[in-house]
């Protein structure tokens, strides 16, 4: 295993854009390195990424330094993203066409219940129940760069569970006021969860909105899986002059010419009507 005796070169000068997003220099070592160690150290965790590194003399940091740096300081987390996206605009100009790929995964945590947004359910790829964060992301392409734009998780559902709960609870009365107080806690914390809580396709319509506010990438348009598809987003991309593609289950009903339509109804028209829309190119690189 090979010590980190500092930043490397090509990683400071990825880093340099994002020196205001964090408070103190200080703390921005420490992302630095921490950022260092995600790439190159074959440990992931914060202990494993903290054993590797050579201090100068006289200024070692302690492992709890570096964790109240990374996840604990005030920097502007909620900045960060928005700030990225400004940084590579100017390097997607001139590189071709660029498209927005929004797409959905499971991100697994077996050891990481606490983590927000962990929940244990049904995972329908490794066929298990499993503990994992629902995430939505967004990447940028064209034929020379790809660059990832945005990363949301989304909030468990567990009304069902909370319902439950306050149905066997209930009590006639509340004659103690720390018990009614204590109640519609309770009650505004069930409120908060359910109004909090979107669909990965509300979340995915929330991305497109929020890059379409920005504008930094006005000449791309948007591809999809129907994980994400929904009338609300295709809706919000056209009405922001773009276009998308994504792929459509046979079963599902499209409102086509007036009515309501399978897709493989449709699909069976066209291909009758323009057959030379129908035809599999042949892509060379």
């Amino acid at each position: 295993m090979v010590p980190l005796v500092g930043v490397p070169e090509t990683i400071c000068r990825g880093m340099a854009p994002y020196r205001d997003v964090f408070c103190r220099a200080e703390g921005f070592d420490h992302v630095s390195r921490y950022v260092t160690g995600l790439l190159l150290s074959p440990n992931k965790t914060l202990q494993g990424i903290y054993d590797m590194q050579v201090w100068e003399p006289g200024a070692s940091r302690s492992r709890r330094a570096m964790h109240e740096a990374v996840f604990e300081a005030g920097w502007a987390a909620d900045a960060l993203m928005p700030h990225h996206r400004a940084v590579i605009a100017g390097a997607h100009r001139g590189g071709g066409r660029d498209v927005i790929s929004l797409d959905w995964t499971y991100a697994h945590h077996e050891r990481g219940l606490k983590i927000w947004g962990v929940k244990k359910a049904w995972d329908h790829v490794e066929h298990r129940l499993a503990p994992y964060q629902t995430i939505v992301t967004a990447v940028i392409a064209n034929r020379a760069r790809l660059d990832g734009i945005e990363v949301l998780v989304q909030q468990p559902n567990r009304q069902a569970e909370e319902l439950a709960y306050l149905q066997e609870t209930v009590q006639e009365s509340y004659v103690q006021r720390d018990a009614a107080r204590g109640r519609v806690l309770e009650l505004l914390h069930h409120l908060v969860h359910r109004l909090g809580y979107k669909k990965r396709t509300e979340l995915a319509l929330d991305i497109v909105q929020q890059l379409e506010q920005e504008g930094h990438f006005p000449s791309a348009h948007y591809a999809f899986d129907h994980g994400v598809l929904s009338l609300e987003l295709s809706r919000g991309i056209e009405h922001a002059g773009k276009h998308w593609v994504s792929e459509l289950e046979c079963s599902r009903h499209i409102h086509w010419q007036g009515q309501w339509q399978r897709v493989e109804t449709v699909a069976h028209a066209l291909r009758q009507a323009h057959p030379e829309s129908f035809t599999f190119p042949r892509i060379t690189w």
